[in-house]
């Protein structure tokens, strides 16, 4: 539990520091359709091959995004997820992005994550492109937050393309 604690608290300091960096490079960025392929449960012995798909909105509420996904991996786990994510810009070209979802995870033949109802925090450092297009790496942790008396958690480590969809926002 202690390195989730500090992944939380480096989520937050570098949130807290990119909302500091490059406010104008974040104008007008599209939604778009991301493609993720990875590790999922790269904590454990459990590992499996991750497939995620997402459709991130480019329009803001405050300064959050909503999005939506579906993460599928080798050995018959599904998890399909809604949430927020915030774009934070360190220059011109690279993009932090915390996000948070909740969602239902059917187990199939993957790990058992203890419940249904799970939640997924995560953070994506990406290269963004001039056509707008990015290409980052992305790590997050899924959780049941303790709703269960079973609560392994899991997590996953990812490499993700995310193609706009339309004009900006």
């Amino acid at each position: 539990m202690g390195r989730f604690r500090a992944i939380i608290t480096a989520l937050g300091v570098f949130s807290a520091l990119g909302l500091l960096v490059a406010p104008a490079a974040q104008a007008g960025d599209p939604d778009y359709l991301t493609l993720s392929l990875g590790g999922f449960d790269v904590n454990d012995n459990e590992t499996s091959v991750e497939f995620r798909m997402e459709y991130r909105s480019g329009r803001k509420y405050f300064f959050l995004k909503p999005m939506i996904g579906l993460l599928g991996n080798s050995e018959g786990g599904i998890y399909g997820y809604g949430g927020v994510n915030l774009d934070l810009y360190f220059a011109r070209r690279w993009v932090m992005m915390p996000s948070f979802a909740v969602g239902g995870y059917r187990r199939g033949g993957s790990k058992d994550l203890g419940s249904i109802i799970e939640f997924r925090s995560g953070l994506e450092i990406a290269y963004r492109f001039d056509d707008r297009a990015r290409l980052g790496i992305a790590f997050s942790h899924i959780s049941n937050a303790s709703i269960s008396n079973n609560n392994p958690g899991t997590e996953s480590l990812v490499l993700s393309y995310s193609i706009p969809l339309g004009g900006a926002k």
